[in-house]
């Protein structure tokens, strides 16, 4: 450790450890020291081995129950750091070590050289990781804790068929196959394994990353939902949902309850898991406080690092009405990743149905330009004619899925 780069990174590394405690699947860290030349981290002893040298001795081959073992406890720890406000930046099968040689030890998470705190809204732009496991957005310098999940998509691409998604013989090769190519599902032993299996792949490597599920929503997919109890935590992403429907127009909001009343019961058992830790009261209603109280149920040091409790601040109108689990579907659905279903168009219509019942009305041009706050600058009639039906003068099935999607000004001037 001779420069001051190197020792201000192992510092930061030191930093996130001590903040970080109480998770299982966390290596445990209990001090460190420094002199003249060298710091020292004195952590947990584990004698399993890494993750890696296993997926190698089973030349590549896991069952899905195996698979999943693996997957739950990944996903646990990374749910877990992500709502603390950290990223990891290079989870690989060499930074999962076992506890012991025991068939059934427990993972744990290592080397956090990389990791960094990331407020919720912040998007992180140094290039960092292993080329195999790197997500493409951190390839175009904007990313957050999804690129984490990317990451978990290709150990989970690797222990179910035993070979890499994306391979090239050169780092630049492995960049591109990452940002341009498709993994394939058709080779052995792929046709074998359950749709299940293969749509929890499919969707932790989808190269949009507000399309990808989350670590906490990956726990919830019907592949992994039913596996040994697994237990939901708390998704930082619903506050962030929140925060953006509660900023809404009221035309938004009516428009998310719409979209929210289509739901499958594989959506909402995800939104209920996330709802009920909450702790709602007696009228099955949450407010700011239950929010408050479910953030410092779970908070360790690093939360206040990364400024989530600054994050409640958003939210200050929940501080004064109660939310219940209907309007919290409509504010916590994620448009982008339902519309990564091949159902979606099909969503999209029945919620367009129902909107026209209960929430389309006659709109004009300014109303419409107010209700989306845009400004006297934006050329209003080219940019919203589309929007509007001329029959009726009502939101048109495109300015329905364009408001369900929240489009600010500077995109819309984009799409013209």
């Amino acid at each position: 450790m001779t420069t001051v780069i190197t020792i201000e990174d192992v510092r930061r590394e030191v930093k996130i450890l001590r903040a970080l405690t109480g998770h299982n699947n966390l290596v445990q860290f209990y001090d460190a020291f420094e002199d003249h030349d060298n710091v020292y981290i004195v952590m947990e002893l584990c004698e399993g081995g890494e993750l890696l040298d296993r997926i190698l001795s089973r030349g590549g081959k896991y069952s899905e129950d195996e698979a999943k073992d693996v997957m739950v406890q990944i996903l646990n720890v990374a749910a877990f750091c992500h709502l603390q406000g950290v990223v990891h930046r290079d989870l690989k099968p060499e930074n999962f070590l076992y506890t012991s040689k025991d068939e059934k030890s427990q993972l744990k998470a290592i080397d956090f050289g990389l990791s960094d705190f990331v407020k919720p809204d912040e998007r992180l732009n140094d290039i960092v990781g292993s080329a195999y496991y790197v997500a493409p957005e951190v390839l175009h310098r904007s990313y957050s804790t999804e690129a984490d999940v990317w990451s978990i998509g290709v150990i989970a691409y690797i222990l179910l068929c035993g070979s890499r998604p994306f391979w090239a013989r050169t780092e630049s090769g492995i960049f591109k196959a990452v940002l341009k190519a498709v993994p394939s599902f058709d080779e052995d032993p792929w046709p074998s394994l359950s749709s299940e299996a293969k749509d929890f792949v499919k969707r932790l490597l989808n190269k949009d990353p507000r399309r990808r599920l989350t670590a906490a929503q990956a726990l919830c997919h019907p592949w992994l939902r039913n596996y040994n109890d697994v237990r939901v935590p708390l998704d930082i992403l619903i506050f962030r949902l929140m925060k953006a429907y509660m900023q809404s127009s009221s035309l938004r909001k009516a428009a998310l309850r719409a979209l929210s009343k289509t739901l499958t019961v594989d959506e909402l058992y995800y939104l209920k898991e996330q709802f009920a830790l909450l702790e709602p009261n007696k009228n099955d209603s949450i407010n700011l406080e239950n929010i408050r109280m479910a953030l410092m149920k779970n908070a360790t040091d690093a939360m206040e690092e990364s400024c989530i409790p600054d994050f409640l601040a958003s939210m200050i109108s929940l501080q004064f009405r109660r939310m219940d689990f209907e309007e919290f579907c409509a504010a916590a659905l994620n448009v982008h990743q339902l519309e990564a279903l091949h159902q979606w168009d099909q969503y999209a219509r029945c919620a367009y149905e129902l909107f026209e019942k209960d929430g389309n009305r006659a709109i004009v041009i300014d109303e419409l330009a107010s209700e989306l706050g845009l400004g006297p600058s934006i050329p209003l009639h080219v940019v919203l004619q589309d929007w509007i039906r001329h029959t009726d003068g009502k939101l048109s099935f495109l300015g329905f899925v364009k408001l369900l999607h929240g489009v600010s000004s500077r995109s819309l001037v984009k799409l013209q």
